[in-house]
């Protein structure tokens, strides 16, 4: 069964940082692209970044220079280190696996 499992959300002030985490099982890293999306309240879930197997990120221009995707591929892990974050970061954020899995997301609140 093909599990992902974001975690490291919560409730942090303008300006922080938090890193999520996505722990992925029954299925290898060796799909080439993982991902993190995010969808807010009554918007469309939007792509936050993408990272391929050999380390190739890509960004929204929204979050270009504050947040930085990567990957453990022994570890079948995902992250997402997001740093200066502002109110409008605020959403659910899920991983996806080859732009087919998702995981159950992870709230992040940026509020003071």
């Amino acid at each position: 069964q093909v599990q992902l499992v974001e975690s490291g959300g919560g409730l942090v002030q303008p300006g922080g940082s938090l890193r999520l985490s996505c722990a992925a099982s029954g299925i290898s890293f060796s799909i080439n692209t993982m991902g993190w999306y995010r969808q807010a309240p009554g918007k469309q879930r939007e792509l936050v970044a993408t990272i391929t197997r050999g380390g190739t990120a890509n960004y929204a221009d929204s979050v270009k220079g504050r947040f930085t995707i990567s990957r453990d591929n022994a570890k079948n892990t995902l992250y997402l280190q997001m740093n200066s974050l502002k109110p409008e970061d605020t959403a659910v954020y899920y991983c996806n696996a080859g732009f087919i899995r998702w995981g159950q997301g992870t709230q992040v609140t940026v509020s003071s």
